[in-house]
């Protein structure tokens, strides 16, 4: 027995791939942050050459590194990546260590709705566009009286936002997915067995 294994096989196939996409874009991003790092680090090197540090390489490796996370944590939760103790939960029965799981997965789910909407509440405070009603609308709260940039580079905020946003949506959609996923193991009495 089992709550729609097509469907739930047909669904997983598509976040399987679209995660593994975004971890693949979270890990050129982060490869090509640790790169700007060390051309910055032998520009400060050579200034007395000309050369310099990248320009905001602060400000750059700082949202591009949140940006990265947000990239891994779906493919994370998918694959079960998270830490747990299976020092302990090994020595249970398949049927407790699959009720676990899905405890773990609900559990997961929660943390990934609350990251969600606190990200949302702090892209509505950092957007400067859009009417009072529409804002209102959908819960972003009062527009800010200037458009909030980083120091350096003077790139807006809500940019990183709601790129983070991107992450943190499909993050939402695994966990959902993994829930159901680990549903259908409970039903079946282990985990994997479908």
């Amino acid at each position: 027995m089992a709550l729609a294994l097509n469907a739930e096989r047909r669904v997983g196939r598509i976040v399987a791939a679209t995660s593994r996409w975004m971890a693949i874009g979270g890990g050129i991003l982060l490869t090509s942050m640790a790169v700007m790092t060390v051309v910055s680090i032998i520009g400060r090197m050579f200034t007395g050459f000309g050369l310099g540090p990248v320009p905001g390489d602060y400000e750059l490796v700082a949202n591009g590194c949140a940006l990265a996370v947000f990239g891994f944590l779906p493919f994370c939760q998918l694959h079960r990546g998270h830490v747990t103790v299976d020092i302990l939960t090994v020595q249970f029965s398949k049927q407790v260590q699959a009720i676990i799981g899905f405890a773990g997965d609900l559990l997961i789910c929660i943390a990934s709705i609350v990251i969600l909407k606190q990200l949302w509440h702090g892209f509505g405070e950092k957007f400067p566009f859009g009417s009072d009603g529409v804002r209102e609308a959908l819960g972003m709260g009062y527009k800010p009286f200037f458009p909030e940039t980083t120091y350096e580079l003077e790139i807006p905020v809500w940019i990183p936002y709601g790129f983070a946003l991107v992450g943190a949506t499909l993050f939402v959609i695994v966990s959902l997915y993994t829930v159901w996923r680990s549903f259908n193991w409970m039903l079946q009495g282990e985990e994997g067995a479908l």
